[in-house]
């Protein structure tokens, strides 16, 4: 009997003791939250949910005011026996007016939303469940502040306050993804990363050359992907999740699976994705000039255009694409923190379609035309050092190395010669970064970076009929290389609670060597070499005169470096035209202003605007040129113009971006984004003309509904019209992919979608997420794409978790 008491006071106590660990998590999903802050005055205590959403309270025994916070999430304080009557099960709800988030891609290092001065937009995780973002760059473009231009179904093209391509900036986990050969037309290296492996994605607005270095003119936008996690208590952490995806317009499927094992000190995370498209049918109301009639076919040894049964597929546009990212993390104390990644993407061949739809004396130009597998990998490791005494209080030392691979593969109708160009680069990269706090109210955050990239390129012309193969030139020259040798510093003051400065040098070193193939043309040059040295700087100023208030004032420098895109290609950029390698550049720099207010109406309503002016110098343009005397030579078997990059003009962007966000009664959240660019460059006469990438003005409003498990979003996006007369010369350029007007001119229509997305948690591990984008069906655009957006999508997608 004795016996039988003592052990079921052993259970009592075990029972009470497990009672005391309170598990929260999120209100819809009922996913365990990690890092919640839990804190009580009386009596003094602290602690944090572990990666299972569980914090310990054994030490907030009896407190009145538990306050639990968590960014992005309402706030709570309950007292302990509250806790307690809940079964220590709290659930919280995604906050509806973001007050104050923590950013990191402003100097490297976690801030205060509220203490920077630039304008920074963070896209988290729970957004894209939602979404459903087919690539990394749909994911930008679900943000509505970033304009996405596509070629083709396997593109995404950001555009950031009017500048695009090599003007703006990509970093992976704090590695630089742009290479030596980002090219100023459209890029969609951004598709190789995977939206299901992001956890979050920060933008930040304008030039962030002092931190970032060269391209960092128009923005940065720097992903941040899931991360291992680990155990707190004895046992193995193990948590994963598997997500299938179906959508209608191009018949997409999609499978994801990613795994976390978390031990005490080691962690691992293992994520692969897969996704098939197939041809993407557009919307039935909009310009018949859109339509595809007829494409290309190869019957019985001859070229023939076949007519389209169903005029809105898009025929030749669909592609699959693989991507696999393995990471290890290992944290002997509290001190040291290493991590090593791995991460692999890999497309099959993707066809430029809006090449496949161009014209040339009444028939189609190209009978074959498409990218290659565009191939990314990337092994970084990072090892992290904390310490409260010294030069620093925390230290990143971040090792990378990344290859690129990708190959253009072109035929013109009737011709039997496919031409194969081939590239890749190899990019070695060290970042050292430091953050020393001192005196309480000053921050220091400096270090250096070493950029080296080597570029192989290949290229060879193949009969399709006989199978032979013979040299070609090269698109780039082979063996270049380009390299980046920079040291930062950027100072934080806390003046007082409200007022906030900070500031920021670089000095950067980049060279370049190329040695040229004279076999093809006779270039009046034989090597180029650059080797030049930029100053950029940052000053900026944060009130906040109380919590419902920020304002803020930043001006800043950028710079883009000419890379071997702008020094030594050779290549076709539109029918008649030719560009050759130009070995006299030197760097374009960006003088930016901007102003920034944003207040909040307590958690009922916020309202952000921000304005800048934005003057580039010694833009790198494409003009007309000579080579050997000569205004056209023959390429690829067509007389063609030729033309150079050049520091041939200066250019300007202003505009505004908007934001307003309301609280509603009945789980009700309205909110919508505005913005409005205009961009001017000048000419060779001196005058003026639309800069290219500031394309029209555009937003979106959403209305989003919450309740239990359930969420969903009503929303629409808009775009106005870019007329004729508003397109810059080089879209003027592009008849094919643009509607016409009453004068029979080319010019980009306004249009809209009206989209519905609904998620709802069906049990714990159990999420579906159903939706349908463009709901009127409408046919329409985006401004400067090759490819029609789809019609109307439905789509489906299930996540079990665990």
């Amino acid at each position: 009997m004795q016996r039988n008491i003592f052990l079921l006071l052993i259970l009592a106590l075990a029972v009470s003791g497990q009672a005391q660990v309170l598990a929260i998590k999120d209100k819809i999903t009922h996913q365990p939250l990690a890092g919640v802050s839990v804190h009580s005055k009386n009596p003094a205590a602290s602690g944090a949910t572990d990666a299972r959403g569980r914090v310990d309270l054994s030490r907030f025994k009896n407190a009145d005011s538990i306050h639990i916070e968590l960014i992005g999430y309402e706030r709570g304080i309950y007292s302990f026996k509250q806790l307690e009557e809940m079964q220590f099960i709290l659930l919280l709800a995604e906050t509806s007016i973001p007050l104050n988030g923590v950013v990191v891609s402003a100097v490297r290092w976690a801030q205060s939303e509220r203490e920077v001065p630039n304008k920074i937009t963070s896209i988290r995780a729970a957004e894209a469940n939602l979404q459903n973002p087919q690539t990394a760059a749909d994911l930008l473009g679900a943000s509505g502040e970033i304009l996405i231009q596509k070629s083709q179904l396997g593109g995404g093209s950001p555009m950031i306050r009017g500048f695009a391509t090599n003007r703006v900036l990509i970093a992976v986990d704090g590695v630089r993804m742009n290479t030596a050969i980002f090219r100023g037309g459209n890029l969609q290296n951004v598709i190789a990363l995977d939206p299901f492996a992001t956890e979050n994605v920060e933008v930040l607005f304008g030039p962030g050359s002092v931190i970032y270095g060269s391209d960092a003119i128009g923005g940065v936008m720097s992903f941040h992907t899931l991360a291992p996690r680990f155990s707190t208590h004895g046992e193995p952490l193990v948590r994963g999740s598997a997500t299938v995806r179906n959508s209608s317009a191009s018949f997409e499927k999609t499978g994801h699976a990613n795994l976390n094992i978390g031990l005490q000190k080691w962690a691992f995370l293992t994520s692969v994705t897969y996704t098939d498209f197939d041809n993407l049918n557009m919307g039935s109301d909009g310009p018949d000039e859109y339509l595809r009639p007829e494409f290309q076919d190869r019957i019985n040894g001859q070229d023939v255009a076949t007519t389209n049964p169903d005029p809105e597929e898009q025929a030749e546009s669909g592609y699959s694409q693989l991507n696999f990212m393995q990471k290890i993390r290992f944290e002997p104390n509290a001190a040291w923190n290493f991590s090593y990644g791995f991460h692999y993407s890999a497309s099959t061949d993707v066809p430029r379609y809006d090449r496949l739809i161009e014209y040339r004396r009444g028939q189609l130009r190209s009978a074959e035309w498409y990218y290659g597998p565009q191939k990314w990998l990337m092994n970084a490791l990072n090892l992290q050092h904390a310490r409260d005494r010294g030069l620093y209080d925390k230290a990143r030392l971040t090792l990378a190395y990344q290859r690129f691979e990708e190959s253009r593969h072109d035929r013109n109708f009737g011709d039997t010669l496919l031409n194969h160009r081939t590239e890749t680069v190899n990019a070695y990269s060290a970042n050292l970064d430091f953050d020393k706090n001192f005196r309480e109210k000053h921050r220091l955050f400096y270090g250096a970076e070493v950029v080296l990239n080597r570029v192989g390129s290949a290229a060879s012309g193949e009969n399709i009929e006989t199978g032979e193969a013979a040299p070609i030139s090269t698109r780039y020259p082979n063996g270049s290389t380009w390299n980046s040798y920079a040291a930062y510093l950027s100072y934080r003051f806390n003046a007082s609670r409200k007022v906030v400065l900070q500031s920021g040098l670089r000095y950067n070193l980049v060279t370049f060597d190329a040695e040229f193939d004279t076999r093809f043309f006779l270039f009046p040059f034989t090597s180029a070499s650059l080797n030049t040295g930029t100053l950029t700087g940052s000053a900026g100023v944060v009130y906040n005169p109380d919590e419902s208030w920020n304002l803020s004032v930043n001006f800043s420098t950028g710079f883009r470096a000419p890379n071997i895109d702008d020094a030594g290609k050779v290549f076709d950029s539109e029918p008649g035209s030719v560009v050759v390698p130009n070995p006299d550049l030197k760097p374009e720099y960006a003088y930016n202003a901007e102003l920034g207010i944003a207040k909040t109406f307590g958690s009922a309503a916020k309202a952000d605007v921000a304005g800048y002016f934005t003057f580039l110098d010694e833009a790198l343009v494409r003009r007309n040129f000579t080579l050997n005397g000569q205004d056209s030579i023959v390429y690829d078997g067509a007389l063609s113009q030729v033309q150079a990059i050049q520091n041939a003009a200066n250019a300007h962007v202003y505009g505004i971006q908007a934001g307003i966000e309301f609280k509603l009664p009945a789980g009700l959240t309205l909110s919508s984004r505005f913005n409005f660019q205009k961009g001017e460059e000048e000419l060779d006469d001196g005058s003026t003309a639309p800069l290219r990438h500031a394309g029209p003005w555009f937003g979106a409003t959403h209305l989003i509904y919450r309740r239990d498990r359930l969420k969903a979003d009503f929303y629409g996006i808009y775009n106005g019209e870019i007329s004729y007369e508003d397109l810059a010369p080089e879209e003027q350029g592009k008849p094919h992919i643009y509607a016409v007007d009453a004068n029979g001119n080319p010019y980009s229509p306004s249009w809209y979608t009206l989209n519905l997305k609904v998620q709802y948690q069906l049990a714990d591990l159990l999420m579906l997420s159903a939706g349908v984008e463009n709901l009127t069906d409408q046919r329409y655009r985006p401004y400067s794409s090759g490819i029609v957006a789809p019609g109307r999508n439905f789509i489906v997608a299930l996540k079990i978790s665990f």
